[in-house]
């Protein structure tokens, strides 16, 4: 294939797309699928059950679908997902799932992922994101649709960051983050909701302040986590504009974890 570098290995029981462009000195592995479109880096290693969509971009030394960091793994047949239209820079690591986990760690569509950036077993990740540079995400964590990720952000094992959040630079993430909460430090703490990232996707007015509405009931009237969620329930008939995403907050509230909390 005129794309391949002939400097790079590429196993004949590979699926590549004929539109995919490989770097010199990258390995991929006999089980890996690539779609059309892609770009993939030299000194790059594909490896593993990973699938990759079409139209990402992959820079130099990243490494993709290698066997995780659970002790518990044996190499069983899990996979590591990629959808479309991804960007992943350099010495980004992301490993497939495990057995335990459902199998898969997933990236969804449209995400910008900055260097050094790390998706651990059975992560799941949506669409539009951003990872800014070495934010890691520990095993079985779950990113929302429009989450932004500052530098340097650490998110522990089976936290929950919910659509259109966002955290600061440095942040450490020990708690479930519900949508649209923005937080910052070590340990996290919620400091106001992502209302300009909200008005930048196109909000209207009604929908922004019921999002107001939402982050005064869980974190500004002193109500229990049971209270501020039927409070945000209400919201539903009060603005119907607004209803999905208060439903998309009370779905998130309703599978928060007695051991995780969300941040406060």
């Amino acid at each position: 294939m005129a794309g391949i570098h002939p400097a790079a290995i590429v196993d004949p029981k590979a699926q590549i797309d004929a539109g995919v462009t490989i770097g010199p000195f990258s390995i991929v592995g006999p089980d890996v699928k690539i779609g059309a479109g892609t770009t993939v880096g030299p000194h790059t290693v594909i490896e593993g059950r990973t699938t990759i969509g079409h139209d990402n971009r992959i820079f130099q030394f990243v490494s993709l679908g290698s066997a995780n960091q659970d002790k518990k793994y044996r190499g069983e047949p899990t996979e590591l997902v990629i959808g479309d239209r991804n960007v992943i820079r350099e010495y980004s690591t992301y490993q497939v799932g495990t057995v335990q986990g459902g199998g898969v760690t997933r990236l969804g569509n449209d995400n910008w992922m900055m260097a050094y950036t790390h998706l651990a077993h059975d992560c799941l990740v949506g669409d539009n994101t951003i990872f800014a540079n070495n934010a890691q995400i520990a095993g079985h964590v779950e990113v929302g649709d429009f989450v932004i990720l500052g530098a340097y952000t650490c998110v522990h094992q089976f936290v929950r960051i919910g659509a259109h959040g966002m955290t600061a630079m440095g942040s450490v993430l020990l708690a479930e983050q519900p949508p649209f909460v923005m937080s910052e430090g070590n340990p996290a703490q919620a400091r106001s909701m992502n209302y300009e990232g909200l008005r930048r996707r196109g909000f209207s007015a009604a929908r922004v302040a019921a999002v107001k509405t939402m982050h005064k009931a869980l974190y500004r009237e002193g109500l229990t986590l049971e209270q501020a969620t039927q409070r945000i329930h209400a919201l539903a008939a009060e603005t119907p504009e607004a209803a999905p995403d208060v439903q998309l907050m009370a779905e998130f509230l309703a599978r928060v974890s007695p051991q995780r909390g969300i941040v406060r």
